[in-house]
Order: C-alpha cells, then sequence, then structure tokens
C-alpha cells in the first residue's frame, strides 16, 4: 500500500516554520500546522534569497487543517495559507480556540493590512472555520468505502491548549489500518498551569520534535529558586532586569513564578514583624505593591533606587493587571528619601524589596493573552487553580503594572534608561527580532548597569542567539541593521524551556505500549535532531525490540 505518506512544507531542517501534510490517499491529505519561518530558516535553503512565506505546495487534496497550539511558528502562515485559497475547517483544541484568533489578528497585521475592516473580515472567516474538538474525543475526518479517517486530540503540556495529535487510518478494502501520531511541541513537567503530556498508547508512524534533543533541562523544581537569586544578583548592578518573552505562555509562566517568590517575600515580612518589635521591622517592609501605584505618597516607602539626592521623575503611567484604567504610576516627583527609613546607609547596595519592586509587562499582544489565560482557569492544573482558591491573584497580582500605548512604551524605556529604577520587564518578543524588546535592548545593551535574562529558546539567526552567545564576550549585535556593543549583563537560565528535554522526548515514545515502527525526527538543529536519534536507537536495542526507522530533517 502506498498509503499514508508524509510530506513537510516546514521544521525539517530547522525549529520554525512548523508545517506537515499527511497523504491519507491520492485525493484526501490533512495539513498539521502552518508555521511561520523565523531567524536563519526564513531564508531559503538553496540561497536564492527571497521569501518562505508563500504557499508553493498545492491545497486541492488538504481537506482540514489541524493546529497543535497557536505559537506563531506553527500557526503564522496561516493568513497566507486562507490567501492562497484553502477553504477547509481548522481544527484545534478548546482553549487553542479561544486564542488562535488573536494570533492571527496579530499575524494578518503584520503581513497583509492594518485596515480594520478588513481585519474584522478575516477574523470573521478565521472564526466561522475553528472546529473546537475537546481533548481524548475522537473525531471524524473521512468516511466512505475507500478510507475511515479520525483524529484525537490529547493533551501536549507546551502551553494552554497545545496538543498532540493522533490519527487512526483505516482501509477498509486492503484491510489495513496505521495510526500516526504527530507530537507538536511536547512540554517539560512542572510547568505553570498545565499538566504533563502523557505517551499515547501506541503509533505505528511518528512525527517527533527534537528542539532539545541534545540536552537535558536543569531540575525544574527548583528553578523559581535559581530565577530569584539570578535576579538578585542581577538588581544589585541597580538597574533594569529584561527578560524577552513570547506572548503567549511563557510570559504567563514568568508571571506566576514572579508572584510566588513576591507572595513569599510579602508573607516572610509580614511574619517577621509579628515576632519583632516595631522598631526593628520599617513599617513599609509589609506593604506591597499597590504603594506603587497610589495617588499620594504619605504612606508610600520609597524604592531602593530613590535613595539619590536628586529628584527621580515617576515611572510613567501603566495599568494595574486585573484594574484597567483606574489606578496609575503617581504623577508627582519621587524625591530623595532617608536611607534610615529602610535601615540603610549611604554607599550601602539595597537588598531587592519584592513585594515593591514593579513588575512591567511591556507587550499588547501578551496583555491580551494574559487576560486569556485568566478566561481558560478550567484548564488550568489544580495547583494553580488552587492558588485562586485561596484569594492569590498569580496572573493580576498588584505590582503588575502593563503598558500597551505605544507612548507609554517610549516613555518607560527613557525613564528606566535615565533614572536607573529598579525593575523588572518583560516584554515581547522572544527572540529579540521584534517587538518592543528590541527598544529597551537599543538603550540599555550599552551600560553595564542592566542585565538582559534569557529563559527561553534562541534560534540561530535570530538577535537573542547573538545577544546570548556574544553578549558574554563583550560582542555586539545587529538591531534595525545597527551595531550596538553589549556592555549589559547577560545570563540564561535552564529549566524554563516549554519544551521536552532529550529524557522526555525519548520517554514520549518508550512509554507507549506499542512502539512506532518509524519515526520522522523534525523541528530542530541537526544536532539535537542526531543525538535524539542515537538515544532513541539505544532504547530500541536495549529492550530488545526491533530496530524503528528513524528518519532526520524529513527525508
Amino acid at each position: 500500500m502506498g498509503y499514508p505518506q508524509i510530506e513537510h512544507h516546514g521544521a525539517k531542517d530547522g525549529v520554525t516554520g512548523s508545517c506537515h501534510q499527511l497523504d491519507m490517499n491520492a485525493t484526501t491529505s490533512l495539513l498539521v500546522d502552518c508555521g511561520l519561518f523565523q531567524g536563519d530558516d526564513a531564508s531559503i535553503p538553496s540561497g536564492e534569497g527571497g521569501s518562505r512565506l508563500p504557499i508553493d505546495f498545492p491545497l486541492d487534496t488538504i481537506k482540514a487543517l489541524v493546529v497543535t497550539h497557536v505559537h506563531i511558528d506553527h500557526v503564522g502562515r496561516i493568513p497566507y495559507l486562507l490567501a492562497a485559497g484553502f477553504a477547509g475547517p481548522i481544527l484545534c483544541s478548546e482553549a487553542s480556540a479561544k486564542l488562535l484568533p488573536v494570533v492571527l489578528e496579530d499575524a494578518f497585521k503584520l503581513s497583509f493590512s492594518r485596515d480594520q475592516q478588513r481585519i474584522e473580515r478575516y477574523i470573521d472567516i478565521v472564526e466561522s472555520r475553528l472546529v473546537a474538538l475537546p481533548y481524548q474525543h475522537w473525531f471524524t475526518l473521512v468516511d466512505t468505502e475507500e478510507l475511515n479517517a479520525r483524529i484525537r486530540l490529547q493533551r501536549a503540556g507546551h502551553i494552554i491548549g497545545s496538543a498532540y495529535v493522533e490519527i487512526d487510518l483505516n482501509y477498509p478494502q486492503a484491510g489495513e489500518s496505521k495510526r500516526i501520531v504527530f507530537s507538536g511541541d511536547l512540554g517539560a513537567p512542572h510547568a505553570p498551569f498545565l499538566m504533563p503530556p502523557q505517551p499515547p498508547e501506541r503509533a505505528d508512524i511518528l512525527v517527533l520534535e527534537s528542539t532539545y534533543g541534545d540536552r537535558l533541562h536543569e531540575d525544574r523544581q527548583t528553578r523559581r529558586q535559581r530565577l530569584e537569586a539570578v535576579i538578585e544578583q542581577a538588581l544589585q548592578d541597580q538597574g533594569t532586569v529584561l527578560i524577552p518573552a513570547f506572548s503567549i505562555g511563557r510570559t504567563q509562566e514568568l508571571l506566576y513564578e514572579l508572584e510566588e517568590i513576591i507572595h513569599t517575600r510579602s508573607v516572610g515580612a509580614s511574619s517577621l514583624a509579628n515576632v519583632l518589635p516595631s522598631e526593628t521591622v520599617p513599617a513599609s517592609s509589609a506593604s506591597v505593591g499597590a504603594s506603587l501605584l497610589a495617588n499620594s505618597t504619605t504612606d508610600r516607602p520609597p524604592l531602593a533606587t530613590e535613595m539619590s539626592a536628586t529628584p527621580i521623575p515617576p515611572l510613567p503611567p501603566g495599568e494595574r493587571a486585573g484594574v484597567r484604567g483606574r489606578e496609575t504610576m503617581p504623577e508627582n516627583e519621587i524625591t530623595a528619601e532617608s536611607a534610615e527609613v529602610r535601615g540603610e546607609t549611604a554607599g550601602d547596595t539595597p537588598a531587592t524589596n519584592w513585594p515593591e519592586l514593579p513588575i512591567i509587562l511591556d507587550s499588547p499582544l501578551a496583555s491580551r493573552f494574559t487576560a486569556a489565560y485568566r478566561e481558560l482557569k478550567p484548564f488550568w492544573n489544580q495547583e494553580a487553580r488552587d492558588r485562586v482558591q485561596s484569594g492569590r491573584r498569580p496572573l493580576s497580582f498588584e505590582q503588575l503594572i502593563t503598558i500597551d500605548s505605544h507612548s507609554d512604551h517610549q516613555r518607560i524605556v527613557n525613564h528606566l534608561t535615565q533614572t536607573a529604577r529598579s525593575a523588572i520587564v518583560i516584554a515581547g518578543g522572544g527572540m529579540c527580532s521584534g517587538g518592543r524588546i528590541v527598544n529597551y535592548l537599543k538603550a540599555m545593551l550599552g551600560d553595564k548597569k542592566h542585565n538582559v535574562l534569557f529563559v527561553g529558546y534562541q534560534a540561530k539567526g535570530t538577535p537573542g542567539h547573538a545577544i546570548q552567545t556574544y553578549g558574554p564576550k563583550g560582542g555586539y549585535v545587529n538591531l534595525d541593521g545597527e551595531r550596538f556593543d553589549i556592555r549589559a549583563g547577560i545570563t540564561s537560565i535552564g529549566g524554563y524551556s516549554a519544551h521536552a528535554d532529550q529524557n522526555g522526548l525519548v520517554g514520549f515514545v518508550t512509554g507507549m505500549q506499542q512502539w512506532p515502527t518509524e519515526i520522522r525526527v523534525v523541528h530542530g538543529e541537526d544536532n539535537a535532531k542526531h543525538a535524539l536519534t542515537a538515544q532513541l536507537q539505544a532504547a530500541y536495542k536495549q529492550q530488545d525490540r526491533a530496530p524503528a526507522v528513524i528518519v532526520t530533517g524529513g527525508e
């Protein structure tokens, strides 16, 4: 039997542009993802130049598109797919159906038009095509005498709504059947909000991602402590900590972790105040971020950077998360206040006062996704739901300030650059190739008092990869065609990847009752794919199983 066959239209020679076509027979196929190429992947491998955005494969047999999750490298070419004439349904999980229109609206603005009427018409088309599938339920795609095809989505643990795809193909006339599994992007354990993925029962053919196929993650159970320690160290430089982050997934995980640090520190300060004489602990130590946003500074404790004798302008206005438009940063000037209030003396490096440290989320798209995450609580794991039940707000805590307008963004950049006020800024985009993080980098990379903290994968060819690689060596990076020397501190922390590591990927296979006879290793750099292939082959040999046919690079 010549079918099924698999064609790879992306993520076969890199980590972006995921797009795979499952040919079920000569007239019927299914497209799995249609993502954007990024970094080095965005250039045509032959070196001919030009763009890899256009859809360069025929659509006549494609009956449906299934989306594993809504990251741009898995859905960013959908506007081009629709423009090329695709008219079928778009299948995805229930949570992804809530998020996908937001992602595609942004992609449409970047790629086609910012005309509001065109955007609305486009989103109407997308929403009319969406078919939201619950996890663990079979959905019939095709039911004819020649072919019965059904699909099922299972939790992938990568971001909210992420799924791996099981596809059962039955050929009644030939008396044959196959189960094909597309992994999408698999998550790692101990991720905020998410339940870890469970391996499928079986697969004949597996299309497996390999982003971290050549490495093991640091201990994820202690990653919050490492994040806290790294930020503490960075803030000793008396500047801003910049964290480039993807708008969906990584941003929400970071907010979740930062809220836990602040909560722990606030509880600790309150406990200390209860056991020590009142004059021993500053009255401000138990106060939290509401003081940053109050209109009066009568009771506001000073921030670490307010110890200068020179008046420092206030932070430009942002919005309290979950309390939009109600309270903003104080408009009066912040003047020097006595260091004795904090128990400090001139020349001391003040300890980080976490309950009063501004956490600035500067990404309109990330703010929209964070609001959507709050509406998707039924898909959160039990730990996250328990936090909400206890009265905490892991995605809308007091210290969180959101910046939406471009003018406020520019004011924040200028203010933090000029004043050296301690703050944590989470800004899009995750690989520094676009988004508001670029303006922060241009303004701050040349100043050693600032720090850049990477918590995610940086693809080759992106500015993020260049900063991560050459920054610690005193190198430079090109941003928008201009060279910027790197003097800021550059730190990377493991354990925050949303991808499974080598053990997780191998475990996805070995956890099956029936192991696949063919594995196609995709979505990875060459060294990652080859290292994962070697580990898979060793696992088959160790268990005395017939070796699988393992294909790398979509060959």
